[in-house]
């Protein structure tokens, strides 16, 4: 038996087209968008962004935000 084996590229183009024809442009960028190679350290960002404020105020400004997307 003899196995042939596609480049990644050839595969990774297969499937990206699968996916496109099955939930569309939009849906198969945010689904690929998650296995994204991040940057920077969240966790000292996060610890920066959030240091004077308790959870109780976090959840405050995300009601407050969502107010505003209505």
């Amino acid at each position: 038996m003899t196995t042939h084996f596609q480049p990644i590229s050839e595969i990774t183009q297969q499937a990206t087209n699968t996916l496109i024809k099955e939930i569309g442009v939009v849906n198969t960028i945010r689904f690929l968008n998650q296995f994204r190679v991040g940057f920077g350290n969240y966790t000292l960002e996060r610890d920066q962004l959030f240091q004077d404020m308790s959870v109780k105020d976090i959840v405050n400004e995300i009601k407050i935000h969502r107010k505003k997307d209505v």
